[in-house]
């Protein structure tokens, strides 16, 4: 049975969902303002609501990646504000390139405000480009490593944004994709739908961004399975996929090799 400390264990981009009767609003401006509104306050409210824990859950992203000293080119995509990002500029060394990704422009000042605020050396190695991740402005087989941190479930086509993941990976690199897992098991299900109806939600109001983050569980449901990525991914080129659970199976992590 799940321990109640893994149930705790989330970490919140909130769905591009909004309130709207029977109707997603999918443009690209909507969800830049979506992103960009939950800026300020976006890392402050990962901390609270994960108790910490989405920092473990990205080092083991980045660590699925395969990237390393000697990387010359790396890519965070949908970066937000930055977080690994910097955990790859680390892996890499001075000598690496980082490149974080996002279609979020406040979200990108802040990652620059915390490149400038934390000068550590190989951070000097970081780079900010805006763009969309359905058409990376990248040359084929550019990256040695890429990370994705709770933006595919967010993209339109998921299918075209692992097409361009693939597109622009080197052949025997890998990419790593952090998300919310979703589960078949009935008991984690409602867990998880609780725990946002009557956690994450509420704390998220007392931001002033309740209705951001209350479709959460609805965007989680229409998310793919652990399976369902990893057929996603073979069908988009990639010659091997593996899901992994993690965070008590409410995460999960997608690791594709080119």
């Amino acid at each position: 049975m799940t321990s109640l400390s893994s149930v705790l264990q989330f970490s919140f981009a909130p769905s591009v969902r909004r309130r709207q009767p029977q109707q997603i609003i999918i443009a690209s401006g909507d969800r830049q303002a979506l992103f960009n509104r939950i800026a300020p306050v976006y890392d402050n409210l990962n901390d609270l609501l994960s108790l910490g824990q989405h920092r473990i859950w990205k080092r083991m992203a980045v660590d699925w990646s395969g990237a390393k000293e000697g990387s010359s080119n790396v890519l965070d995509l949908c970066c937000g504000s930055g977080d690994l990002a910097f955990l790859l500029s680390q892996k890499v060394g001075l000598n690496g390139q980082v490149i974080g990704f996002e279609f979020s422009r406040q979200q990108l000042d802040i990652a620059s405000s915390r490149q400038k605020s934390h000068p550590k050396p190989c951070y000097r190695n970081l780079k900010w480009v805006e763009g969309d991740a359905l058409d990376l402005p990248f040359s084929d087989c550019y990256f040695d490593a890429i990370t994705m941190g709770y933006g595919l479930r967010n993209v339109i086509d998921k299918y075209k944004a692992l097409k361009e993941v693939y597109r622009v990976l080197k052949p025997g690199s890998k990419a790593s994709i952090l998300d919310f897992n979703k589960t078949t098991d009935e008991f984690r299900t409602s867990i998880q739908g609780w725990m946002i109806d009557n956690i994450v939600v509420p704390v998220a109001a007392s931001y002033g961004l309740s209705e951001e983050y209350q479709y959460l569980k609805t965007s989680i449901q229409e998310f793919y399975t652990g399976e369902e990525l990893e057929r996603l991914a073979l069908k988009a080129g990639f010659s091997s996929a593996k899901h992994f659970e993690v965070g008590g199976g409410l995460m999960g992590n997608l690791v594709a090799t080119r």
